[in-house]
């Protein structure tokens, strides 16, 4: 009987982690349109997009999926191909065993504010499921921390809609 129980409990915890959502992130793209553009304290604000975003991914219960730099760069025929080819990033995808994988753009058109944007493919068929986008308004990096909070508010609501962004901080004065 006790066998039974623990076979019933581990195909139902095995059943339990094959049924979760697995989403790849790659790492998000400066595209800056200012008078002087990729700044290092820009080109940092765009590195932290990804590892801030996979976090509250993983908070939201969604299994984050690695793939590699080098298979990004290889996949990527140019700045912006895997933004604007869903099909190529859902082949990217594949290769990893993602559901979903997430292509991002941090498009900055001004000092004074910049827009992430994510572009959320199935892989299974390639279809582009949603095309976000979050306004940052200044380098602060609590912002740039708001701005992925919504991001990952925007790809729950398309997909299983558990996600609560943390309560916002208070500001020490």
């Amino acid at each position: 009987m006790a066998g039974l129980i623990s076979s019933l409990l581990f195909c139902s915890l095995s059943f339990s982690s094959l049924a979760q959502t697995r989403i790849a992130v790659l790492d998000f793209e400066l595209k800056d349109l200012t008078l002087a553009p990729g700044v290092p304290a820009e080109v940092q604000r765009t590195a932290s997009i990804k590892p801030l975003l996979e976090q509250e991914l993983k908070r939201a219960g969604y299994v984050v999926i690695a793939i590699p730099n080098q298979a990004q760069k290889t996949a990527n025929s140019g700045v912006g191909y895997l933004f604007d080819h869903a099909d190529a990033a859902a082949q990217l995808g594949k290769q990893f065993q993602a559901d979903y994988i997430l292509v991002g753009r941090l498009h900055k058109p001004s000092f004074l504010f910049a827009y992430l944007m994510g572009r959320l493919v199935k892989v299974e068929d390639g279809k582009l499921i949603g095309d976000y986008i979050s306004e940052s308004k200044g380098p602060n990096a609590s912002l740039t921390i708001k701005a992925v909070e919504s991001l990952t508010t925007k790809i729950d609501h398309d997909l299983e809609r558990r996600y609560n962004p943390p309560p916002p901080a208070k500001l020490a004065h």
